[in-house]
């Protein structure tokens, strides 16, 4: 069995579309056209392949294809590349899916993008997700790369690591003169509120639990977005796990343990020169900011 190639990027524009009639406009093609190449490619591989909700939903085979159809769209770009062919003319530019942790993308992560993007004129996809939870892009096909805190390699991909990023519990000082007079005692840790960034955060919940405090019925804010979180603490929302590179004088560290969260960097393991570059540089900034 063969998996016809244009097939297989129809269903990847539906899966980055969402739906059959935003992927019609995308492919220039009417939704009718892109609905019976789907019947086709499903009937091609014997199984259902996207469920058709809003937005449209992949199943499992579904994610392999769409992960062949950008596994080849790379290959082919870098081809291109080699041949020359894009040379004094007018093409489309290459898009890059790419996930990336909310700290990563605040402190350190989009100074090399602006810089890959200028230099191998690419368009850059970004997903945002916990760092716990990139991987799970690479998995089923929605990005290339990504920056994540697993350092087991997902299958058909490689990995290298990229640094630590460092956390430390702050607060504004207004905030820490009322709620720890006496320093951040188990007591008042009981009953300070703290900023989560979002449900599948674990960090406060980590110190609290190294301080002797369960994190269970302790008031706290949700805030979820990085640069926000940051200003959430510095205006006394609460105190919370801050990375050490946006730390400002503003705020006061409360003690405790420092939380080091590894990143690794994973992309398909493909032998492309478009990928590797992009690594490279993304690896170099790693380096220049990131915790050994």
């Amino acid at each position: 069995m063969r998996i016809d190639p244009d097939l297989a990027a129809t269903l990847a524009a539906v899966a980055d579309e969402g739906t059959l009639d935003a992927a019609s406009r995308r492919l220039r093609i009417t939704p009718s056209a892109v609905s019976q190449r789907l019947k086709a490619l499903e009937q091609q591989v014997g199984r259902i392949v996207v469920v058709r909700s809003k937005p449209a939903r992949l199943t499992a085979a579904g994610e392999a294809i769409v992960r062949l159809a950008r596994q080849i769209d790379l290959l082919e770009q870098d081809a291109l590349a080699g041949l020359g062919v894009d040379e004094g003319r007018s093409v489309a530019r290459p898009v890059i899916p790419l996930a990336v942790n909310a700290d990563s993308m605040a402190t350190w992560f989009l100074p090399p993008l602006a810089r890959i993007a200028a230099r191998l004129g690419v368009d850059v996809d970004l997903h945002r997700d916990d760092q716990n939870f990139t991987a799970r892009l690479l998995e089923s096909g929605d990005v290339m790369a990504a920056v994540t805190s697993e350092s087991a390699p997902v299958a058909g991909c490689s990995v290298a690591p990229l640094g630590v990023l460092e956390y430390r519990a702050m607060a504004a000082p207004a905030y820490a003169s009322e709620w720890f007079p006496d320093g951040a005692t188990t007591d008042a840790l009981a009953r300070a509120p703290f900023v989560d960034f979002d449900r599948r955060d674990t960090l406060q919940h980590e110190w609290l639990r190294a301080r002797g405090v369960s994190a269970q019925g302790v008031p706290r804010h949700y805030v979820p977005a990085s640069h926000d979180y940051a200003l959430a603490v510095r205006l006394g929302l609460g105190w919370g796990m801050v990375p050490t590179v946006q730390a400002t004088p503003e705020l006061v560290p409360l003690g405790g343990p420092v939380l080091r969260v590894p990143l690794y960097w994973q992309q398909w393991n493909l032998r492309s020169s478009l990928l590797d570059r992009i690594a490279a540089e993304v690896g170099a900034e790693a380096a220049s900011v990131l915790h050994r």
